[in-house]
């Protein structure tokens, strides 16, 4: 998945905000006020073949799973800028199967989601 087809992939999620509270190069994704995800672009030694800067995505997830998916995956490595236990972030490099990076969001989301009180979940659920 590329950076604009993850975007609207977050964006589409009920009740999405997007915010830039750290810099106008970071993305920062919320439900009801709650981050689950960041898009930016990656450090500058990490560029595709073409030269062109590579995306970074930072997805909240549960820590078993977290691990696991950083043992499978070489593009998803410990939260970059985050609690390493709780998010990871996945290098948009091509690697990872599209829909195994909607998953995860579909995850990140989800966990969120799960922690707010029962009142925002029922508003949010209304909208899915």
């Amino acid at each position: 998945m590329d950076q604009q087809t993850v975007h609207e992939y977050l964006v589409n999620k009920p009740l999405v905000k997007v915010t830039q509270p750290f810099s106008k190069e970071v993305d920062v994704y919320k439900v009801n006020h709650k981050m689950f995800a960041t898009l930016a672009l990656g450090n500058d030694e990490n560029n595709d073949a073409n030269g062109e800067p590579i995306w970074w995505l930072n997805l909240k997830c549960d820590p078993d799973e977290a691990l696991a998916l950083r043992d499978m995956f070489t593009a998803v490595i410990p939260g970059y800028h985050m609690n390493k236990r709780l998010w990871n972030t996945i290098i948009l490099d091509g690697t990872i199967p599209q829909n195994e990076i909607k998953r995860m969001i579909d995850n990140s989301f989800d966990l969120v989601v799960d922690n707010m009180p029962e009142k925002d979940k029922k508003i949010i659920a209304a909208h899915l």
